[in-house]
């Protein structure tokens, strides 16, 4: 497994290991990774740079914190909306 987060002045975050954009809005992104689904939070999120094949992603915005789910595995486990409904 493999992945990076790179924070800079709470503006821009990269991250690799990237698997899949389960969800994207202006306040929290969710991304399936190799170490887990990750959570981000914050207001005024863009995607500037998304490369699902090399697993790469930049956004921008005001971030205010994000965290790690405890499922590892790097397997989709559904839209948050099958999960919701199960």
């Amino acid at each position: 497994m493999q992945g990076s987060l790179t924070v800079e002045d709470r503006s821009r975050l990269t991250a690799t290991g990237v698997i899949d954009v389960e969800s994207f809005d202006n306040e929290t992104v969710i991304l399936i990774t190799q170490l887990g689904t990750l959570f981000i939070k914050g207001s005024n999120f863009r995607i500037n740079r998304l490369n699902v094949d090399i697993g790469e992603i930049m956004i921008e915005g005001d971030l205010d914190s994000f965290q790690y789910s405890d499922s590892y595995g790097g397997k989709a486990r559904g839209s948050l909306l099958s999960r919701m409904f199960k």
